[in-house]
C-alpha cells in the first residue's frame, strides 16, 4: 500500500520508498525515511495535496510524491 491510499486519520509506518534519484532524494531530505511513523492529517477537496504528520510536523506531499512512499499499517 502506499501514502497515497490512506484515509485521513489512517497512520502506518513508512516502509520503502520505491523511486530512484532526485525524487528519492527530495523525499528523504524532508524526513521520510524507512522506519519513521506516519499519520495522514487531511486531504484536500480534490484530493491533492495531502497533508502528514511525520517527526513531530505536518507536511504536505503531491499524490506523485505520495505514490512513492510505501505504507505498513
Amino acid at each position: 500500500m502506499t501514502l497515497r491510499d490512506l484515509k485521513p486519520g489512517e497512520s502506518g509506518t513508512v516502509a520503502s520508498i520505491g523511486e530512484k534519484g532526485p525524487m528519492r532524494r527530495r523525499i528523504m531530505d524532508m524526513g521520510v525515511t524507512p522506519g519513521t511513523s506516519i499519520k495522514v492529517i487531511k486531504v484536500a477537496p480534490l484530493g491533492d495535496p495531502i497533508e502528514i504528520n511525520i517527526r513531530g510536523y505536518e507536511l504536505s506531499l503531491r499524490k506523485d510524491e505520495a505514490q512513492y512512499i510505501m505504507i505498513e499499517k
